[in-house]
């Protein structure tokens, strides 16, 4: 049995949705998918994880220190005689990096890049999110909608199996009558129980991506003042905000220095060491403090062939991500043209399915008259009857694929966000918790206290 499920959508024909309890609207369900989609909650970890290679990078600028200390025992004998010792020792030692050919500075703009990389990827999680929200609230109102239609289908074959039968019985007339009649009903029968396996399987679907169970679905309409005015400039906003297209060219950046890190690895190196330590019990049974400061200059002058390959490597890298540029921005247009055209069959669908359905509605009323004159057999009407209701179908999709496509296109050309949206909901700031651990020196706890 399918679960019972209002939907008013404005322009579905849904009469026979009785909404119980609140209604819920497609900007509620949006909400509610931004605030606590698993996927969105989990790309929003794996940035917040990225924040943390910055001052992991930043580590290479700052001293390491370290602590060293050790015990033992020694037995010494010579001469006739022995004696044992108890060597022990405590020593602290601080090491500064001073030139690490590049390494570490380019490494922290690997990181910052990398953030900014991952703040596009996040971007884009979030469209999907959304745009997948759009569809499971669309696809249950349209499966509710569609159920409706079967619902009246299978009343109206019923009524017409009642007059076939009541007019056998009088010898107004025939079995074929009755017969067609009940084949009409059967087959309405088997398609109003798949409309029930489809709102199912979307009211699954709905939970899945909202978060929660659906009770009654309230208005959605399309996002058109939302959307760029022609195509040509829907290209030109998809090039310059699209998600995808910005990841990929931080993905150039973090590749390019990368590159630069290879080549750091053929420069030497400068350092600064101090070491403050303290012995005693050893051999010669004194105690004793040291210090010292020791500058050290490492040149690398044959590493086997790995630092040239590593080199060589990343360059191709960094070729890769260029051309993988080019692969998003190709993708990026075609999703949009395709959107667009989409978008415009849709309007084009709902004005043709909006006149076939006025139309088939006029031929089914005038062809019940007929019959009741005898001028139409039974067949005739059961034939209008179900090219109405595949014209009734028809309106219902097409409003369907009308909201659809413009949230499909809002998407496109990278503004599908809970700001542009103008959602009732927190929006999640990426550079909060990027700021709260970017320069922080130590800590185990996360900054909400993990």
């Amino acid at each position: 049995m399918a679960v019972a499920i209002g939907c008013s959508l404005m322009f579905f024909d849904s009469a026979s949705a009785q909404p119980s309890g609140s209604v819920e609207t497609l900007a509620q369900a949006l909400a509610a998918a931004y605030a606590d989609n698993p996927t969105l909650n989990a790309q929003r970890a794996n940035l917040r994880a990225t924040d943390e290679g910055v001052p992991q990078a930043l580590s290479g600028f700052r001293p390491q220190i370290s602590a060293d200390a050790s015990t033992g025992i020694t037995n010494a004998s010579g001469g006739g005689s022995s004696a044992t010792f108890f060597p022990s020792g405590v020593s602290l030692t601080i090491t500064q990096p001073l030139f690490t050919g590049g390494r570490t500075v380019n490494g922290v703009k690997i990181a910052e890049t990398a953030v900014l990389a991952g703040r596009e990827v996040l971007r884009n999680t979030e469209q999907t999110t959304l745009l997948s929200a759009v569809s499971a609230f669309m696809n249950l109102v349209q499966a509710q909608a569609l159920l409706n239609l079967q619902k009246q289908n299978l009343d109206f074959l019923g009524q017409q199996g009642k007059a076939a039968t009541d007019r056998l019985n009088v010898g107004e007339g025939t079995r074929t009558d009755v017969a067609q009649t009940n084949a009409s009903l059967a087959a309405g029968q088997a398609s109003y129980d798949s409309a029930v396996a489809a709102l199912n399987t979307a009211i699954a679907v709905y939970a899945q991506v909202i978060g929660h169970e659906p009770k009654a679905l309230g208005a959605a309409k399309p996002v058109d003042n939302l959307l760029s005015k022609n195509l040509n400039a829907a290209l030109a906003d998809a090039m310059t905000y699209h998600p995808a297209i910005l990841a990929a060219s931080y993905n150039i950046d973090i590749s390019d220095f990368n590159v630069k890190v290879a080549e750091g690895a053929l420069l030497p190196t400068v350092a600064l060491q101090g070491q403050l330590s303290h012995q005693e019990g050893g051999l010669s049974g004194s105690n004793g403090n040291s210090a010292s400061a020791v500058a050290s200059l490492s040149v690398p002058i044959f590493s086997g062939g790995d630092s040239s390959a590593k080199l060589r490597q990343a360059k191709e890298v960094l070729d890769q991500a260029r051309i993988q540029l080019d692969a998003a921005r190709d993708t990026v247009r075609e999703e949009t043209i395709s959107a667009w055209g989409t978008l415009d069959a849709a309007r084009a669908q709902i004005r043709a399915a909006d006149s076939e359905t006025t139309a088939q509605n006029l031929v089914l009323s005038g062809i019940i008259e007929e019959q009741k004159v005898g001028q139409a057999t039974t067949l005739d009407v059961l034939n209008a009857q179900q090219t109405l209701l595949s014209a009734r179908v028809a309106f219902v999709t097409a409003q369907h694929d009308r909201v659809v496509a413009s949230y499909t296109l809002l998407a496109a050309i990278g503004k599908l966000n809970a700001e542009t949206l103008g959602l009732d909901v927190a929006s999640y700031d990426p550079v909060q918790h990027y700021v709260q651990v970017r320069d922080k020196w130590g800590g185990l706890r996360t900054p909400d206290g993990r």
